[in-house]
């Protein structure tokens, strides 16, 4: 079996991060009435263009799920509880906790001035920034996760089972989770939009990808399936992001020039958040529930990585394609896959501490 590798849009996903952080701004500049205009064909507070992006940024990655394999984790509890347990009832609050101390408190000066989101309410920009953090932490990573489970040489099977049940989780948790969090920061929370945005960005691309993935194996094989069409789809995933995030930085783009290191700021408490859940997961949990080095990998990795396509696109329906919270979103794809890779690299170097099977 030939080695899974990134693809070339999956490996240097910082850098055309970068680029869109460059390419927003000067769109901003040249002919700010393009991203407004796109902006302003909307229904209900949604831009359909808008929608359209974040439909494809998500379609790809439901499609990859197989939730037949869904009946299988009872063979495997103690790894599938342990993964639920750390990304709904640790992840969300140590979000809050640590972007609170640091967008809130440590960096609250550095952070000044307010914005209208998108229902004409004024905030403070560190709330918002709080808010696109929070957004983060209640959605648990389940496309790429599947690239660095297998790059860590861990339980592919199981990673799927747990990418599957994530998903669905989603569905019920990641509404009452978010009010619950945005309300103790004191952000509005529209809860008709947080219902219709958790529809359309996680219940459609779900229903959509399951049916079309049956469609497509019975009449072309799960071989065609896998080689290719989920092939011309990965990159359908990630262009759909990044013309996203373009939009999202010709507005925020006079924010970022005239406080340069607010991106910093807010990338500090991420970076922390992820190391944090990551060795609660990899060095304790994982270890006390005696798992091996194979089941041991994609949990922690799953716990550590964010589901940023569904993040960045509730962030824009409940606030605004402008929003500080918005751009706290986009800060977590920016540091995401360095930072990931790293894991990676540190899970497959400390297998031997899982006595009862090495990755190497």
């Amino acid at each position: 079996m030939s080695e899974k590798k990134l693809s070339i849009f999956e490996r240097y996903l910082t850098i055309w991060v970068a680029l869109c952080i460059a390419g927003g701004i000067l769109l901003g500049k040249i002919a700010p009435e393009v991203a407004t205009t796109l902006n302003d064909l909307s229904i209900h507070q949604v831009s359909i263009p808008i929608a359209v992006c974040l439909f494809f940024m998500m379609y790809p990655i439901m499609v990859k799920i197989d939730f037949a394999q869904v009946l299988k984790s009872a063979k495997t509890p103690k790894p599938v509880f342990l993964t639920l347990f750390i990304n709904w009832a640790i992840k969300p609050f140590s979000m809050f906790a640590i972007s609170y101390l640091f967008l809130g408190y440590l960096f609250r000066d550095y952070l000044p001035g307010t914005e209208i989101l998108s229902n004409g309410e004024e905030v403070e920009l560190w709330r918002s920034y709080i808010a696109g953090a929070i957004l983060l932490g209640i959605a648990p990573c389940t496309a790429m996760v599947l690239m660095w489970g297998h790059l860590s040489k861990g339980n592919d099977g199981l990673t799927l089972v747990m990418v599957a049940i994530n998903s669905l989780m989603m569905l019920a948790l990641y509404g009452p989770l978010g009010g619950l969090l945005l309300n103790v920061n004191s952000m509005p929370v529209p809860w008709e939009t947080m219902i219709l945005s958790v529809s359309i960005y996680v219940a459609l691309p779900l229903v959509a990808g399951y049916f079309s993935r049956k469609m497509v194996i019975k009449h072309k094989g799960i071989d065609w399936f896998n080689q290719r069409f989920l092939h011309w789809l990965t990159p359908v995933s990630i262009v759909a992001l990044l013309t996203t995030l373009v939009l999202l930085f010709s507005f925020k783009g006079e924010v970022i020039v005239e406080n340069p290191l607010t991106i910093l700021w807010i990338a500090i408490p991420l970076l922390i958040q992820t190391l944090f859940i990551f060795a609660i997961g990899y060095f304790v949990l994982s270890r006390m529930f005696k798992l091996s080095y194979r089941d041991a990998a994609p949990v922690s990795l799953i716990g550590a990585s964010n589901h940023f396509e569904v993040a960045i696109a509730t962030a824009v329906i409940l606030f605004g394609l402008s929003s500080g919270a918005a751009l706290a979103t986009v800060v977590g794809v920016l540091i995401e896959v360095p930072l990931m890779l790293l894991l990676v690299y540190l899970c497959k170097r400390t297998s031997h501490i899982f006595d009862n099977e090495q990755a190497i």
